[in-house]
C-alpha cells in the first residue's frame, strides 16, 4: 500500500469535528427549520509512484453559481443515485471523464454544509491507473492535480474575509500556483489535514 493510501485510510479512523461554511463564522444565524439539499463530491487521489496528486477542477466562468472556483468533482445527489458514493462517482464521469472502475473508494469525510443551503458529503477513493482527464464542456474549465503533500499541511492554510451578506465572513484558504482554492473545498480539505496528522 503507498504510504499516502496508508495514511489516509487511518485518517479516516480518527474523530472528525463537523464541518461547515459556518465554521469560522460563529455570529452568523442560521434560519432555524432549513432544509439542506443533499450533494457529493469525490476527493480523487491519483496514486503517482512518486507524488501523489489530488485532482481538481476550476469551475467554468459562464456558470450561474461559482463561477471560476475552485472545486472537487461533484454535484446534487439525483434520484437514480443509489447513494452518496454513486454521486460522486457519477459527477466525477461527466465532469472530468474519471472511469468509475478506476476508484478504489476508502470512505466518507463529514457531511459540509454549506451556505447556499446544501449537504454535501465528500466521497474519498484512489486512482491508481493512468487515464487522461477530459474537462465537461460547458461546466469545467479546467482540470489540474495538485501535490497531496501540499493540502495535507495544515501550514499551507491561511485564514482570510470578505464580505458576504453586509457581514465579514472568514474562510480557509490553500492557494497552489495560480489556483486559489478557498470556501468549502478549501474548509474540506482543511478537515482532512487535521485528521492526516499523527497523534
Amino acid at each position: 500500500m503507498h504510504d499516502a493510501e496508508e495514511r489516509l485510510r487511518a485518517a479516516l479512523n480518527r474523530p472528525a469535528r463537523p464541518s461547515s461554511d459556518f465554521d469560522l463564522n460563529p455570529a452568523i444565524s442560521l434560519p432555524p427549520g432549513r432544509v439542506l439539499r443533499p450533494a457529493a463530491v469525490l476527493l480523487a487521489v491519483w496514486l503517482h509512484p512518486a507524488t501523489p496528486q489530488l485532482i481538481l477542477t476550476k469551475r467554468s466562468s459562464h456558470l450561474k453559481h461559482h463561477p471560476g472556483q475552485i472545486a472537487f468533482p461533484g454535484g446534487k445527489v439525483d434520484q437514480g443515485d443509489t447513494d452518496v458514493i454513486a454521486t460522486a462517482l457519477r459527477e466525477a464521469q461527466e465532469e472530468v471523464a474519471l472511469p468509475p472502475d478506476l476508484v478504489d473508494i476508502a470512505g466518507t469525510l463529514p457531511a459540509h454544509e454549506t451556505v447556499t443551503g446544501f449537504s454535501v458529503t465528500p466521497v474519498l477513493g484512489f486512482v491508481r491507473a493512468p487515464f487522461s482527464p477530459i474537462p465537461e464542456a460547458g461546466e469545467v474549465e479546467e482540470v489540474f492535480t495538485v501535490p497531496l503533500s501540499h493540502v495535507l499541511n495544515p501550514a499551507r492554510y491561511s485564514i482570510e474575509r470578505r464580505r458576504w451578506r453586509n457581514e465579514w465572513r472568514r474562510y480557509y484558504a490553500v492557494p497552489w500556483g495560480p489556483y486559489y482554492t478557498w470556501g468549502a473545498t478549501a474548509r474540506i480539505l482543511r478537515g482532512l489535514a487535521d485528521r492526516a496528522q499523527h497523534p
